[in-house]
């Protein structure tokens, strides 16, 4: 299985959720490809961002290795499951996939969770590190379900 996280400038959520289902799947011995990429290429080649970096530190998990990239039509046949951080990355994934099979790919992440009362993953960027660890806990929760499913 091959799963791409995908948010705005992959700075922040979508490595953050890669992270997470990585560090899972490593730890339950689960065959998992992860990857994450931004709708905007603003922030290509740069690292997660520092409150990122440290919330993750925090909860055990490393993701210094990862680099901001720029979604590609591309992704569509690489990956097997894209999902979006929030509605408006939802809405630009299909509005760039090609056909109806690419469309079946997408999802939104926060579906995984359909009893938690948000819909989308805020972007904690231009918040406080506070964000951060509300975003982690909420992508701690949609891998847990992702890893049921993928078993």
């Amino acid at each position: 299985m091959k799963v791409l996280m995908v948010c705005l400038g992959n700075i922040c959520r979508s490595p953050m959720a890669e992270g997470v289902l990585r560090h899972k799947a490593r730890e339950l011995g689960i065959r998992v490809n992860t990857d994450s990429a931004g709708t905007i290429d603003h922030h290509a080649g740069e690292p997660p961002d520092r409150r990122a970096l440290a919330t993750m530190v925090a909860h055990g998990i490393d993701i210094s290795d990862l680099r901001a990239r720029q979604f590609r039509v591309s992704d569509f046949r690489e990956f097997d499951l894209i999902l979006a951080m929030d509605a408006s990355n939802h809405a630009d994934l299909m509005a760039m996939a090609p056909d109806q099979e690419a469309k079946r790919k997408v999802r939104a992440i926060m579906e995984l969770v359909p009893e938690h009362p948000e819909r989308s993953v805020p972007d904690p960027y231009f918040g406080g590190d506070a964000g951060f660890e509300h975003v982690f806990h909420m992508l701690d929760r949609a891998c847990d379900r992702l890893i049921d499913e993928l078993r």
